[in-house]
């Protein structure tokens, strides 16, 4: 694999040339540490530009896989324990629609709201904003209205079964923490969440893809699991979170319950984006909320940097929850509690998922009529739509090209829970861009969906 063969690059040269280096570092054949011949050798031994070694380094700095030294060179550098993100890091310099980062739909009624609350409190802040160190005393007043945003998700909860978070990621932590213990296993969808098996591997937990179909979890693939060996928790995305964008109905939510009851298992069911969709089944801390840790926030419904969410924990296991939250995070971020007790309590709030659930409505319309001939995954007013891929197709080569032609789109790799099991394609976010931007890298995207890879740098 290392050093390439002269003539064994693909257009364009320097994303083939960065992926060898990528995936001779992946495999081994370059470790960490190892330094990089200088721009000049390499090119004349590959028989490419200067340039073109050039770009393909500058890539691989960006992307972390090598670090420069002036004077010294380029150098392989050490794995780190992260997830492989599925978004791409862009910075203001880079011309390139970012469809890669899962995000609400913004507008300017959003920083509106948002700069009047911070003038609001900056002349009647509560005391224990500032002041208290106590959750209890500091969020008790929070905690009643998101009891009542709860309800209009679907969940019934006494206000000593809710936690508030620092934002779902905190909420699945803690959910994970106290469902499961180290060595014990955690069933998900065979396409999870991307952050969900460096979690589970930090916490010493094992984790396990299941086979889905068109509903996401298939029952007897869960029942099949529990009975080869103990399961657990499983951790569920019902409505249409996941990379697939797979919506569970409501059959489907009774029957995981009724395996769950039936096995002892812990379900762990992530609704980051609240009532957010239209039509929502009930959600499966109703069929079982003896054993449901339910959580949710207003970070993906209503505004990003609004971090704060609940987490709903069962009766028996609150307890242990909320100490664990205590000794990971403490508390949430009392201001930000403010900000969403202000947001809950005078409707701005539901105003703003109400907005959000047209925008996206509108934007997953323009997103069927282009894409829809490719066989996309997609959901009434979900942020994202799943794009598959047919062959000869190779992901990272699609979503290179994609980007040399730019436009950002995630890697279907970076979900996968089982490499043997994942499913080829790429996760194309609706909410970052505005309108116009969106419809015309949905096209850029299309064109080169129905090219095929050694002619599609030619379609453009």
């Amino acid at each position: 694999m290392w050093p390439p063969a002269p003539g064994s690059l693909k257009r364009p040269a320097y994303r083939s040339l960065a992926q060898t280096v990528i995936d001779a570092v992946s495999a081994g054949e370059l470790s960490p540490g190892t330094k990089l011949p200088p721009h000049r050798t390499l090119a004349y031994e590959l028989g490419v530009s200067v340039q073109t070694v050039s770009r393909a380094y500058e890539e691989l700095a960006r992307l972390g896989v090598v670090s420069g030294e002036v004077g010294r060179g380029s150098f392989v550098r050490a794995a780190s324990g992260d997830p492989r993100t599925p978004w791409h890091r862009i910075d203001g310099s880079e011309h390139v629609i970012d469809l890669s980062m899962l995000s609400p739909s913004l507008s300017k009624t959003h920083a509106r709201r948002f700069a009047a609350t911070l003038t609001e409190i900056a002349g009647d802040m509560p005391d224990p904003v500032a002041f208290s160190f106590r959750p209890t005393a500091t969020l008790q007043t929070h905690i009643r209205h998101a009891v009542r945003w709860l309800a209009h998700c679907g969940v019934d909860a006494e206000p000593d079964r809710v936690i508030p978070t620092n934002g779902n990621t905190s909420a699945m932590t803690v959910a994970l923490m106290a469902a499961a213990a180290p060595g014990d296993l955690v069933v998900t969808e065979e396409m999870g969440h991307h952050t969900l098996k460096a979690l589970t591997g930090s916490l010493g937990m094992r984790l396990m893809g299941l086979a889905v179909d068109g509903e996401g979890l298939r029952p007897d693939a869960l029942e099949r699991a529990c009975r080869i060996g103990p399961v657990k928790a499983v951790f569920l995305m019902p409505e249409g979170l996941g990379p697939l964008a797979l919506r569970m109905g409501e059959e489907r939510r009774r029957a995981i319950a009724a395996v769950c009851r039936r096995f002892d298992v812990t379900i762990i069911e992530s609704d980051a984006w609240g009532p957010l969709q239209a039509d929502r089944a009930p959600p499966l801390a109703s069929f079982a909320p003896e054993r449901t840790f339910y959580l949710t926030g207003l970070t993906k419904c209503c505004l990003p940097g609004l971090r704060i969410g609940w987490l709903v924990a069962p009766e028996r296991m609150a307890t242990g929850a909320r100490t664990r939250h205590l000794v990971t995070s403490w508390m949430a971020t009392a201001l930000m509690a403010e900000i969403a007790s202000r947001w809950l309590a005078d409707g701005t709030a539901s105003e703003l998922v109400r907005w959000q659930r047209a925008a996206m409505g509108a934007r997953n319309h323009v997103a069927r009529q282009i894409l829809g001939p490719h066989g996309i995954s997609t959901t009434p007013n979900g942020l994202h739509v799943w794009l598959p891929l047919r062959a000869p197709w190779q992901e990272d080569a699609f979503v290179a090209l994609a980007r040399h032609h730019g436009v950002a789109v995630a890697g279907g790799s970076a979900f996968a829970i089982d490499e043997t099991t994942r499913h080829r394609g790429v996760r194309i976010c609706l909410g970052p861009s505005d309108s116009k931007s969106l419809e015309r890298g949905l096209q850029i995207v299309a064109r080169l969906a129905i090219s095929e890879p050694e002619l599609a740098h030619l379609a453009y």
